[in-house]
């Protein structure tokens, strides 16, 4: 195996990881729809194919080392969405958690001297890096802008124009 099973099955947790992120994301696009957010809607559907890119490159790397691969069954999202700076500070809160994760494998493949995995990690490294910049500068517009109407209609534009990059 040109894995170890060590590092298999921290890929294959990571695959549910993008997978229940994907769906997570596409639950807060649907919530933020229904509460008139559009622009963030766009940005976290966006969001929820951009995860499910995530899996899906985990799969192929699998696949290409010829290795089969689990595919799980994603879990409900928590449906307690109270305002818009929460979905992003949840979000945040996620990215953070993936991040975690991400280190971890890179962390164990690098021990094992795994350097076909460490280096296809890499570009998740850089990604998690991204993402979790990303979700702290929204979070800092409710701060510099604030949180009454005209100022969540300000962010949503915002996230609007964050989802057509």
């Amino acid at each position: 195996m040109k894995v170890s099973k060590k590092i298999l099955n921290l890929l294959h947790d990571q695959i549910a990881m993008e997978a229940n992120a994907s769906n997570y994301y596409l639950y807060l696009s649907s919530w933020c729809k229904v509460n008139g957010y559009e622009g963030a809607s766009s940005f976290f559907q966006n969001h929820s194919s951009e995860e499910r890119e995530h899996m899906l490159k985990i799969i192929q790397y699998l696949n290409d080392l010829k290795i089969n691969t689990v595919i799980p069954s994603v879990s409900k999202p928590s449906q307690n969405v109270k305002s818009l700076e929460q979905v992003i500070k949840n979000s945040l809160a996620n990215e953070q958690k993936v991040t975690k994760s991400i280190d971890k494998i890179y962390g164990v493949a690098q021990n094992e001297n795994d350097h076909r995995t460490s280096i296809f990690l890499e570009w998740f490294v850089r990604e998690q890096i991204e993402e979790e910049d990303l979700f702290e500068s929204i979070l800092q517009k409710f701060d510099v802008i604030g949180r009454d109407k005209l100022a969540l209609h300000e962010i949503d534009k915002h996230l609007q124009k964050l989802s057509q990059k």
